[in-house]
């Protein structure tokens, strides 16, 4: 792939892919960042199955199938929590972890509340020093027939909050509300869903991933 021009975000998330776009839209301006629907052009596009154990494997799989599919580079991302009183759970089936990584049909909003309640189970009886975790976001770049060129991984660091002080915040998605947020300026004073755009995008995993990202992109343009 030399000086793409448009690239495939791998995700039906809306908020990452508005957190990807801010993100990467600032750093590479000269490139259009597509979702799935978008490249399709609303054609539907099958989901690979998501086999692997690793962060690295899982957006690997994602970039190669839809890139070959939509015959456009593409990127992918992997992420997920990893709490170290759990052995590193919820790790690859974070998005599924109320239901050991099945798929049950639930919304977006009740598979995370369902999740966050089993994570706040498990660690009951767990102090504050105890309850380290990190998000962590691993991106895979594949050009347009499908071959992995690059990939960037980021991390966040934080720790599980201890309820009542924990869930809160009204922004993000997902273990958010449960996170308390490690680097300065806020020392876990503030959870991930309680910081604003441009804080998120600067500090999380997601964001450091993509700007190792971007700074590829720039590379090879």
């Amino acid at each position: 792939m030399t000086s793409p021009t448009t690239i495939v975000l791998a995700t039906a998330n809306p908020h990452k892919i508005a957190e990807l776009r801010a993100i990467l839209g600032a750093a590479a301006p000269y490139l259009r960042f597509h979702s799935i629907t978008e490249a399709s052009g609303g054609r539907d596009i099958p989901e690979p199955s998501e086999t692997g154990t690793t962060f690295e494997q899982n957006a690997t799989i994602k970039a190669v199938a839809y890139a070959r599919a939509l015959r456009l580079p593409c990127l992918a991302d992997d992420s997920g929590l990893e709490i170290d009183a759990l052995g590193g759970k919820p790790g690859v089936i974070s998005s599924h972890y109320s239901t050991d990584g099945r798929e049950t049909g639930l919304s977006r909003a009740e598979r995370d509340a369902a999740n966050n309640a089993r994570v706040l189970r498990e660690l009951e009886g767990v102090p504050e020093i105890g309850r380290s975790a990190r998000f962590v976001c691993v991106m895979v770049l594949a050009d347009e027939t499908g071959v992995p060129l690059h990939t960037a991984r980021g991390t966040f660091e934080g720790r599980i909050g201890i309820p009542p002080a924990v869930p809160r915040g009204a922004s993000g998605f997902g273990y958010d509300p449960l996170f308390l947020v490690t680097p300065a300026p806020f020392s876990f004073t503030k959870t991930s869903a309680e910081l604003n755009d441009a804080e998120k995008n600067r500090l999380s995993h997601r964001g450091a991933a993509a700007r190792a990202m971007s700074q590829h992109l720039s590379s090879r343009r």
